[in-house]
């Protein structure tokens, strides 16, 4: 029963217009799942599992979403931060068992980041919502992710995988 959950969506706006985008797509995904959608910021994409980490600590949400973006510069601190910040939200969903949608984008330059962040392109925020939903679902169901009717199977017998056509099961 989504209608109940709490899901905090935690935004690192260091690209301010880009985390707009996810933000919007993230919270619009969650609304339209009858979430109660909390957002808050911190600085910079390294802050966000530590966010989560402390969030969760003092409020104990239902999940999570992390919602940044990380372009590719000209020293190492973007391997960095895309690697450090993804670690650290694997570190917090395996070992607290915490249902995180990873919404941070690792791009190229700018114009990538724009058409994976716009809520009218690849609308990567509500993926990530997406995520965190499924997550909370498999964890609450208590079913393994890939027993059909579970949060990651589909209930039809056509699958849809990316950059495919549809196959049958």
């Amino acid at each position: 029963m989504l209608e109940s959950k709490r899901v905090l969506v935690v935004v690192a706006p260091f690209y301010r217009d880009i985390a707009d985008m996810l933000t919007q797509g993230c919270v619009d995904r969650l609304v339209e799942a009858g979430i109660e959608a909390t957002v808050t910021e911190v600085p910079g994409a390294l802050e966000l599992p530590v966010a989560i980490r402390i969030a969760d600590e003092m409020e104990g949400y239902d999940g999570y979403v992390a919602l940044g973006c990380v372009i590719r510069g000209e020293t190492s601190h973007y391997d960095t931060v895309a690697n450090e910040s993804a670690r650290g939200i694997m570190d917090l969903g395996i070992g607290a068992g915490l249902a995180i949608g990873n919404g941070i984008l690792t791009v190229e330059d700018d114009e990538q980041a724009r058409v994976r962040a716009d809520p009218m392109q690849k609308n990567k925020g509500a993926d990530a919502a997406d995520a965190c939903i499924a997550l909370m679902g498999m964890r609450d169901s208590g079913e393994a992710p890939h027993r059909r009717g579970s949060s990651f199977a589909p209930d039809s017998e056509h699958i849809q995988m990316a950059g495919s056509d549809t196959r049958h099961v």
